[in-house]
């Protein structure tokens, strides 16, 4: 599965800017036609967004397209629009129920089939941003085998739930736990929350070490200057890699000789210690971080 450290959303009626996204040093760009878009100019962005993808050089970077919500009349004519430009995958927003997903999925299907192409090339990504679809999230997480990521919409469940949005974000702690919590489990991405303010740049740097704690493996940015910060944020960095390389290297040794727990550094190392570093050093290979491992590139002698 590609990484998606830092997911930029742009929107779909501006070249220009989608244009400018295909110079960061981003994972994966949004192009959006969901709330990012006036209902007035909903065709353009669907046209801009399709031009984009044909014409565009995006690199390694991920082709995303947010379309607008099953059920609001105007999904089907964005899939239509965009599927010619085969983007990588399709956010689908506010979902709540399986059946979304499938209606995606069996979308995605027939349009592969028309077109001779590869059936399941596009991927699926569930942003997940009201009560219903937190209450649902085991079933969200085994509709489609499409599926790839979670995407936590904190705005969206607020104004649904009827709290108040804080800075410390009590008010959606559980669900942020439960999504990454159910991702997890069914070895799906999870994406964090936005920070909605653009100019605390160590505000962001503190929601995404959170984040990473957490366990999410990237975070949706609204603005270029977040993305540097939350690509960092969740890079391994050379001293966790080195780290993480260490205790692989003293484990292998120490089963060698038939111990299991062992400490390293006046600490004591046991299985969920390992795992966690095998995780940083298969993040780190994921991402093409460079870091000091043995040649074959994966810890191994």
């Amino acid at each position: 599965m590609r990484p998606r450290r830092a997911m930029l959303f742009m929107p779909g009626d501006s070249e220009r800017k989608i244009a400018k996204a295909c110079t960061l040093q981003v994972d994966s760009i949004i192009m959006d036609l969901e709330d990012g878009v006036a209902w007035s100019q909903k065709q353009n962005a669907r046209e801009t967004v399709r031009r984009a993808l044909q014409t565009f050089d995006f690199g390694e970077r991920e082709r995303v397209v947010r379309i607008n919500p099953e059920g609001s009349g105007l999904e089907e004519d964005d899939l239509e629009a965009v599927l010619p430009g085969q983007p990588d995958a399709i956010a689908l927003p506010k979902v709540e129920t399986p059946a979304q997903l499938i209606w995606l999925d069996d979308a995605l299907t027939r349009w592969e089939t028309r077109q001779e192409a590869e059936v399941g090339s596009i991927a699926i990504l569930a942003i997940v941003e009201t009560a219903l679809g937190i209450v649902n999230l085991r079933e969200i997480a085994q509709a489609s085998r499409r599926l790839q990521a979670l995407l936590f919409g904190a705005e969206d469940l607020v104004g649904d739930i009827g709290g108040v949005r804080t800075a410390e974000g009590r008010e959606v702690f559980y669900a942020r736990s439960k999504l990454v919590t159910t991702a997890a489990a069914f070895r799906l991405q999870a994406i964090d929350q936005v920070f909605t303010d653009l100019h605390d740049l160590e505000g962001l740097e503190r929601e995404c070490r959170q984040a990473v704690q957490m366990g999410y493996q990237g975070k949706m940015a609204i603005h270029p200057r977040q993305v540097p910060v939350i690509q960092a944020a969740f890079s391994p960095t050379p001293a966790q890699i080195e780290a993480a390389r260490r205790l692989i290297d003293a484990y292998r040794q120490y089963q060698a000789r038939g111990s299991g727990v062992f400490t390293l550094d006046g600490k004591m190392v046991d299985a969920p210690m390992i795992r966690a570093a095998e995780q940083i050093l298969a993040r780190a290979r994921q991402q093409n971080v460079p870091h000091p491992e043995h040649e074959n590139g994966d810890g191994r002698e």
